[in-house]
């Protein structure tokens, strides 16, 4: 097996997403970590030599580097049973990596780094204020819709648990950071359970601010 390095801010949903698959899937995975707060991505070092984007995670695979966080965790989890058989489920389960990145991330994510790392009055701009309303009902809805399927299977994919989970678990379970009240979501505080007590799960800790 090659080795596999995580080039990480380890508070991360998204760097989080990687560890809790390589973990649930049984891969060992070495761990570096990156301040994004004092710029460490952005070296001339790390543009050179791990990803030109400047962004983490990153999954270094022996020799070769994989940036994207739902990518990653492709990657790990090929094989197993978290990347469905069926071929419908298969793709389900890749739309909800798409809809993660797109619909829930830029607003459930976004609005815990405003709130828990920058401070949602004083450390915003008046950009980012202008923008908080928006974020949040985008964030709400998000978790509407996940919470309207929950309501009907223990799972988003299938009758199992999948990457569609996995994924998505990283940055919900920790909504409450972005002052998203999961009361709301019966549902989905049932769901986060369930895959807290999958074996081999490991927790995100509480490295942040």
């Amino acid at each position: 097996m090659q080795q596999l390095i995580l080039h990480e801010y380890a508070p991360s949903g998204n760097c989080y997403k990687i560890r809790l698959t390589a973990a649930l899937v049984g891969l060992p995975i070495e761990r570096r970590n990156y301040d994004i707060m004092k710029g460490e991505t952005r070296t001339p070092d790390f543009l050179a030599n791990v990803n030109a984007n400047g962004r983490i995670p990153v999954l270094q695979i022996g020799d070769r580097f994989l940036p994207e966080s739902n990518a990653a965790c492709c990657w790990l989890a090929t094989g197993s049973a978290l990347i469905p058989d069926d071929r419908f489920d298969h793709a389900d389960m890749l739309r909800w990596l798409f809809w993660e990145q797109y619909n829930h991330e830029p607003n459930v994510a976004t609005l815990r780094f405003w709130v828990r790392w920058l401070g949602e009055e004083d450390g915003l701009s008046d950009l980012q204020r202008a923008q908080l309303p928006g974020k949040r009902a985008a964030g709400e809805a998000a978790l509407d819709l996940m919470a309207a399927e929950l309501e009907q299977r223990d799972w988003l994919v299938g009758g199992a648990p999948s990457l569609a989970d996995i994924c998505l678990f990283a940055y919900t379970h920790v909504a409450r950071d972005g002052h998203f009240d999961l009361d709301r979501w019966p549902a989905i505080e049932r769901w986060i359970e369930r895959v807290k007590a999958l074996p081999g799960f490991v927790p995100l800790g509480d490295e942040g601010p």
